[in-house]
């Protein structure tokens, strides 16, 4: 749901004045619009024209219409979800491992464990799973 929100979030910024938006922003979460994020946040704003926002809110509408679709098709107990679920998982181990190459911190590691364990619990669950 915050995915399809934020895709919303960009459509409506269409006939609007997206940097002004993302400064806006900005001092209402009070951050330092000099720090790093949220100096890059307000230049990507300042970048954005309606093509590239129109790419991003259709491609968020599309991830949330995936994880849509994977979510009912766990809670209906569909094997071909279970799998779903288990390669959209295993997906992000790659990156989860290129960023601990790059920094060691206490939350990349727990991300990593967490999604091994999911995905090889999910993996084990459906082999087992009576056809």
């Amino acid at each position: 749901m915050l995915v399809l929100l934020a895709g919303d979030g960009v459509f409506a910024l269409f006939h609007h004045d997206a940097q002004h938006v993302a400064a806006q922003l900005v001092r209402h979460f009070h951050l330092n619009p000099a720090s790093y994020y949220p100096r890059l946040f307000i230049h990507v704003a300042e970048q954005a024209t309606p093509p590239h926002l129109l790419l991003l809110a259709v491609g968020a509408a599309l991830y949330a219409a995936v994880r849509f679709l994977e979510a009912y098709g766990l809670w209906c107990e569909r094997t071909w979800a279970g799998w779903f679920a288990v390669i959209n998982g295993a997906i992000y181990i790659p990156f989860e491992i290129w960023e601990l190459t790059r920094h060691v911190t206490g939350l990349a590691t727990t991300a990593l464990i967490v999604n091994v364990l999911i995905v090889a619990y999910m993996t084990t669950t459906l082999r087992r799973r009576p056809q």
